[in-house]
Formats: structure tokens, sequence, C-alpha cells
């Protein structure tokens, strides 16, 4: 099974609020249709602040990667985060997720981000194992925190 990665286009748009759908049913997150369009839209029509990648097959993507784009000056420059990532449940398990987060990050360095950064729930075990196959490292230090504007 190849994690093969296309930039979404605007064209995708339904496609992924579909995908996104899924997701955010999965992990209990709250967001209605029009909520996740404007979320979405402007990632597709080529906002510097992120972009959104399919994996797998244009017509009938195996799930999605979203990320977003900042400055660290911790880490010495421009940082991404892994916003969302999703793999459809029926091909899980197949290295999909794991050939992403290997080959992504190599292409983001040649394209001058200097660290990429994303958010895991403490008790999805699964995941945690994923992203520290991947090379991700809890910092123990530090929490994320956000506040809704």
């Amino acid at each position: 099974m190849s994690a093969a990665l296309r930039l979404a286009r605007p064209e995708d748009l339904e496609r992924l609020v579909g995908l996104v759908a899924a997701f955010h049913a999965e992990e209990g997150i709250t967001q209605d249709a029009d909520q996740t369009r404007n979320a979405l839209a402007p990632l597709l029509e080529g906002i510097p602040f992120g972009c959104i990648y399919l994996i797998g097959p244009g017509r009938a993507p195996l799930g999605y990667v979203i990320l977003t784009f900042g400055w660290s000056v911790e880490f010495g420059g421009m940082d991404g985060f892994v916003d969302e990532i999703y793999i459809r449940p029926a091909v899980r398990g197949r290295g999909i997720a794991s050939e992403v987060l290997l080959d992504l990050p190599k292409a983001l360095a040649s394209a001058g981000l200097t660290a990429l950064h994303l958010e895991v729930d403490r008790t999805n075990e699964t995941a945690q194992k994923l992203y520290l196959r991947t090379g991700f490292k809890p910092r123990d230090r530090y929490m994320l925190m956000s506040k809704t504007l």
C-alpha cells in the first residue's frame, strides 16, 4: 500500500469534508460542516499558513494530513504542526501513517522547516507508539495549552 501524497486542491473540498467528519466523529470533536468547509477552504486555495495532503489515490484517498506553519525562535526558524492526520479505519495497520510521518518531514526539511510538532491524546497509546516510532518525542517539561478566541 502506497502512502503517495498529493497536495489537495479546491476541487477536493467535499471529499475532505467527509474525511474530516469521519476523523472528528472518531475523536469526539464537534464541528458542523460549514465550520469545517470554512477552515479547510483557505488551505486548499493556497493560504501560506498551511496545506493539506491527500494520502493515496486522488479519487479515493486513504486519508489526509493537515499541516500548519509558524515560526519558532527556539527551533531556529519556520516550524510546522501536524494539525490532523487521518487514515481510514479499513486500511490502518498497513504502515501508511508511518510512511507519511517518515517521508513528509524529509520533504519539509528540504523546504526550510526546522521542526515538526504534533499533539496526541494522553490516553491514545497506539498513536503515541506510532509517533515515537517515526521520530517524534514528548517534551517532558512542556504541555500544549490552548485558548479559544
